[in-house]
């Protein structure tokens, strides 16, 4: 069986060479998006565009850049994300918008609208059925993305508090999923508080959307009939008092996430870029950003979502972790416990990232066996 092509460029740009969104669009083009007949057809480019505060989301440079291909041949692009399932400035299309548009995705800098794909209030959202869904049958999808003819994806990929990275199919996947599908994502990850680290802060509190925890006597608690698993929480704690109360929540919060990008990548076109930089370690869903794990690595694009995860873990892996970082500062003070080169689980060790690249192999959606192809 042939290998799934991975094309591969890095961020050098010598004194007079290509500018970075022109590398970007040679990139794709030589990956052979022009194979994909896009004449007059809506195309969905599913991107991140960053909490309000962060500052590790992909710049909107790109997002023109890979809208402006689109165009060229022949096709509608719009930018598009889902609402999400905490307390932020994106949990409902207006204020997500804002967001948006203060982060630089809009008309002006990108050359093209962003719709926000599950509506007002995350409910405009359609059941899509799971082609050999394992854990999920029918994945509630954000409608806007599922009315798309052609899916794009445009990925920060980074670390992940939760799922070790988030890459294409995080991308696809859980932020394709409207607020109810989000929910059901996260629903075995329920949250617990070690009493002893907690100092009662209440960051816990603040940042819940849904009322589960509670300071008493100086200590969190959280209620397991409140809490929707969505992490928030755990990343937000200043002590690292919190953690997922069930051993299976992340193999199956990354076999969710895999079924559910494929309810939306099943029997339609589409092709996937990811840029390893700025790789903090926790999602861009965070009002922060610490500081970097590794440095910058370069861009790729491939029409096989998994095989791109794959590269770009691999890629992340043989970097040389950064000092003053969440992972630099692990690998010092705990290299007992930092064992192998999996920076992703060395940086944050309650999660995990094997279980979603294996699920998203086993439904169809790609393969891990990839060839990288390096473009200059």
């Amino acid at each position: 069986m042939e290998k799934a092509k991975v094309y591969f460029t890095d961020f050098r740009t010598p004194y007079g060479g290509l500018p970075l969104a022109q590398k970007l669009q040679k990139l794709m083009k030589k990956a052979g998006i022009g194979d994909i007949d896009f004449e007059g057809k809506f195309v969905a480019i599913k991107m991140h565009f960053g909490e309000k505060g962060n500052l590790a989301f992909l710049r909107p440079n790109y997002a023109k850049a890979v809208a402006d291909v689109v165009k060229e041949l022949g096709g509608r692009p719009f930018l598009t994300d889902c609402n999400t399932l905490y307390v932020g400035s994106r949990k409902h299309a207006l204020e997500h918008l804002d967001c948006a548009y203060e982060n630089g995705f809009n008309p002006f800098c990108t050359g093209v609208h962003t719709i926000i794909a599950d509506g007002l209030k995350g409910t405009d959202e359609e059941e899509v059925p799971v082609p050999n869904g394992e854990l999920v049958k029918a994945a509630k999808i954000g409608r806007a993305l599922m009315d798309a003819d052609i899916v794009i994806s445009l990925t920060h990929f980074k670390g992940h508090e939760m799922t070790g990275f988030g890459g294409a199919i995080k991308n696809l996947g859980m932020g394709g999923g409207s607020r109810a599908g989000k929910m059901e994502m996260h629903c075995d990850g329920k949250m617990k508080v070690s009493a002893k680290k907690c100092v009662g802060c209440g960051a816990c509190v603040r940042i819940c959307a849904h009322n589960a925890p509670t300071v008493v006597d100086g200590k969190a608690t959280i209620d397991l009939a409140k809490c929707v698993g969505c992490g928030r929480c755990l990343g937000r704690c200043p002590k690292d008092a919190i953690s997922s109360g069930f051993s299976n929540s992340g193999e199956a919060l990354n076999k969710r996430m895999a079924e559910y990008a494929w309810a939306i990548l099943h029997d339609r076109p589409n092709f996937h870029v990811s840029l390893i930089v700025d790789v903090s370690p926790n999602c861009d869903c965070h009002a922060e950003n610490d500081a970097p794990i590794v440095g910058d690595i370069g861009m790729l694009a491939s029409f096989d979502p998994v095989a791109l995860d794959k590269a770009c873990a691999d890629l992340v892996n043989a970097a040389t972790p950064l000092p003053n970082s969440q992972l630099g500062d692990n690998l010092a003070a705990h290299p007992a416990e930092c064992e192998g080169h999996d920076h992703f689980h060395n940086s944050t060790p309650a999660s995990s990232w094997e279980y979603l690249l294996e699920h998203g192999e086993k439904l169809g959606m790609g393969s891990m066996d990839y060839e990288l192809i390096t473009i200059k």
